[in-house]
């Protein structure tokens, strides 16, 4: 596929680097020269000097052949402009990131697609979706739905009390009669693998579990966790994702946003109804201590600065807090973090990456998600008549080795997938790949 990405920023740099792993033809846009050459020495694609509003440049990407063109700059206006002016040059599909909650009402998404911008992702929008899921669930690091919610990804950390540490995969689901969930993936020590019947689940271990909704009771209790009540929150960071977190949960819970500027404090007020808006920074401790940071269930810190949530969150779980959520966007920090013992990860770049890499299979994929403590990604395909995945059981699919399939959902119904299982057309189906893998799985679905 030939895919063009405008804008070098960060997300559009990490999209690049996801997308060059997977054998498309690819060009990077960007005003920025030096930000080119430094991607541009690291990665296997052509960069375009210039501004993606501008049509002569677009020209020399050679939009008129390009199957997807993706802008994702800094400014929403840019990211437009360029996918309308794209899309009247000939490319086929067109992706625009906005920070504008309003552009995504159906009637706003229908006028756009007739300019020509056929999708838009709002970052903001779904890293609050995300924190909710985490606030649902509480016992897990990472969590994501398919199919309504029918199938599940669940990412839980293994400490010594969890009865599955010292088992076998084998050992572990010996005993059990049915197939509620299934074991995916284990990331330690910086390493993913997919385990097979001999590995070992042990301490300190991340593991990536596919399950039913009637196998998360059991999930959670085998290993070693438990979803807990959450009637306190505090965010600090008066962001669009701290906006609308609160604006979400301020009806259910009870809500309080720390923000250390005192015109946006007003602003946010405004907009919140049930949600105690407090000016001040959220660095200070003593602030926190007497807005009752002991008596919180949770604590997400959303302020843009990644080192100061860390930080934050940290404090936090010293004082108690059983559920701390941190905006981390630098990725080298995500697994630092993660080994401090906060408690759940929320990355942007991740999070538009899992909207738009899913444009780039060439098999219906309604879902995607790229996983913060790993560089593997989650995905839901449609699987199409007379596809090869319906034409063998998945014990002679011959499935490439760093993927597996988790689970499916045929109609109303959704199963954990074992080796005598057969997919059928129209199934929806669970796959958890490795980088290596991404590019070799959706030949199998359609």
């Amino acid at each position: 596929m030939k895919i063009i990405v405008a804008g070098a920023g960060e997300v559009g740099s990490h999209l690049a680097k996801m997308l060059s792993q997977e054998n498309h033809d690819l060009v990077l846009i960007d005003p920025n020269e030096s930000l080119l050459q430094a991607i541009d020495n690291r990665l296997d694609l052509m960069t375009v000097h210039g501004s993606a509003t501008s049509i002569s440049t677009l020209e020399e990407a050679n939009v008129r052949k390009t199957d997807l063109f993706i802008s994702v700059a800094h400014l929403e206006d840019t990211n437009i402009t360029a996918c309308i002016l794209g899309k009247k040059l000939g490319a086929k599909r067109t992706i625009a990131r906005i920070d504008n909650q309003e552009y995504l009402l159906p009637n706003n998404k229908e006028f756009f697609r007739s300019l020509g911008v056929d999708h838009l992702i709002y970052p903001e929008k779904i890293a609050a979706r995300e924190i909710v899921g985490l606030l649902s669930q509480t016992g897990t690091s990472e969590f994501f739905d398919f199919s309504g919610g029918k199938l599940s990804l669940f990412a839980l950390k293994l400490d010594e009390n969890a009865p599955v540490v010292n088992k076998t995969l084998m050992e572990a689901t010996e005993n059990r009669n049915e197939l509620d969930y299934r074991a995916v993936a284990i990331t330690r020590n910086g390493d993913t693998i997919i385990p097979r019947g001999n590995d070992v689940f042990k301490v300190g271990d991340v593991v990536y579990v596919i399950t039913s909704r009637k196998g998360v009771n059991s999930l959670l209790k085998y290993s070693g966790k438990e979803n807990f009540e959450i009637n306190n929150l505090m965010i600090i960071g008066g962001s669009r994702i701290g906006l609308r977190t609160a604006k979400d949960l301020e009806n259910e819970i009870n809500v309080k946003l720390i923000e250390i500027d005192q015109e946006k404090s007003v602003t946010l007020a405004g907009f919140l109804d049930n949600t105690l808006v407090i000016q001040g920074d959220g660095r200070n401790i003593n602030l926190l201590m007497d807005e009752g940071l002991k008596n919180m269930e949770a604590f997400v810190a959303v302020t843009g600065n990644s080192e100061a949530n860390i930080l934050a969150c940290m404090l936090a779980k010293r004082m108690g807090v059983r559920k701390t959520i941190a905006e981390i966007e630098n990725l080298d920090y995500i697994e630092m973090a993660e080994r401090m013992g906060i408690d759940a990860v929320i990355n942007k770049k991740l999070i538009t990456a899992s909207r738009i890499s899913r444009f780039t299979m060439s098999a219906e994929v309604t879902s995607m998600k790229c996983l913060t403590g790993t560089d593997a990604e989650v995905m839901e395909f449609v699987v199409k008549p007379g596809a090869r995945a319906t034409r063998f059981s998945l014990k002679e699919l011959e499935f490439p080795r760093d993927s597996i399939i988790g689970g499916i959902v045929r109609g109303e119904r959704a199963f954990i997938a074992k080796g005598d299982t057969q997919i059928e057309p129209n199934d929806h189906v669970v796959v958890f790949a490795l980088p290596s893998a991404v590019g070799k799985i959706d030949n199998f679905f359609n």
